[in-house]
């Protein structure tokens, strides 16, 4: 759990102890075992020869943790890997970053990484959707595509020689994000899947959980009609196009508090639980102001305790 800074009470306090005892001791005995700290002895059989990683040191022949973390294991070698750590990136991975710099033929990115990111013209979709080379015309009018300050969607292509990002958005789905809320967590709360692109129906609203823990939460916008939605306002001029219903902005802002609580308690982020969030605050009639409080707060401990419980009793009942 992340250190929560609130303004509890005495009763609250007792219960949200009591709700973070619960999930303590719901921990697996495995993922205990496999945390350490440092200098903490790794269990390892000398005899298979082991390589020692990141993380891992020798000491009186014995494997000794550097870092605070979980031990992993791949075939013999041996690491140890951080939780609380900057964004570790790996190719494919789904990104949300901010532009801070438009340079010849690339836009630098900031995406929680040590380096910045670099999206190249030539690797993501023009605004007229043609595939054709790039000219120097298009290089002139990058500022038009994205400027200083811009949220961008793309997926890590790979690593440059300085040891920086390469990014692409050649897909449709990628590209300028707008009318919704940026925000940040760790990013070890967010794990990496096979899909990081959500469409909340029942809220019209677009979910995008970036693997570097920026998420972006904003109006649901059509992948095909993107780009045509996009030059019919640049024509038109319409103010009108850019207004977002108030309901939607409600729902985005509940849903943005709810990432922002889950995160405080140290939750890893799901579709599901952010939406189970959402709905408790509607069911428990908690404004959206009031999201953020410490009842709510201690209220989400509590639920996800139970939550966790249940799931347990039904597995041993299983079985």
């Amino acid at each position: 759990m992340r250190d929560l800074h609130l303004s509890l009470n005495q009763t609250q306090r007792v219960r949200l102890e009591a709700a973070l005892h619960e999930l303590q001791s719901l921990v697996p005995a495995a993922a205990s075992a496999a945390a350490v700290t440092v200098a903490d002895t790794i269990p390892v059989n000398q005899e298979d020869n082991i390589l020692k990683g990141h993380g891992t040191s020798g000491q009186d022949g014995e494997v000794v943790a550097t870092l605070c973390g979980m031990v992993e294991r791949v075939n013999k070698l041996v690491y140890v890997r951080t939780l609380r750590a900057r964004y570790k990136p790996e190719v494919g991975d789904i990104i949300v970053g901010r532009v801070i710099e438009i340079a010849p033929k690339r836009w630098r990115l900031e995406i929680n990484f040590s380096q910045d990111a670099v999206l190249m013209l030539s690797s993501m979709n023009l605004p007229d959707g043609i595939q054709r080379r790039r000219t120097a015309v298009d290089e002139l009018n990058m500022r038009s595509i994205f400027e200083e300050n811009d949220v961008i969607c793309a997926e890590v292509r790979g690593f440059q020689l300085d040891g920086s990002l390469h990014l692409q958005a050649r897909s449709e789905k990628y590209g300028k994000l707008e009318r919704g809320q940026l925000l940040m967590v760790p990013p070890y709360l967010v794990k990496r899947k096979k899909q990081h692109f959500h469409h909340l129906a029942q809220y019209d609203v677009d979910l995008i959980l970036g693997c570097n823990g920026f998420i972006w939460v904003g109006e649901h916008v059509v992948v095909g009609e993107k780009t045509k939605t996009t030059e019919d306002q640049q024509k038109s001029g319409d103010d009108a196009e850019n207004f977002t219903p108030l309901e939607t902005r409600k729902h985005i802002c509940r849903l943005a508090n709810a990432v922002r609580v889950l995160s405080a308690l140290g939750f890893t982020l799901t579709v599901e639980l952010i939406i189970e969030t959402a709905e408790a605050s509607v069911t428990a009639n908690v404004e959206v102001n009031n999201m953020l409080g410490a009842e709510f707060y201690v209220q989400m401990a509590e639920r996800e305790a139970k939550r966790r419980v249940d799931l347990l009793r039904k597995k041993n009942g299983a079985r």
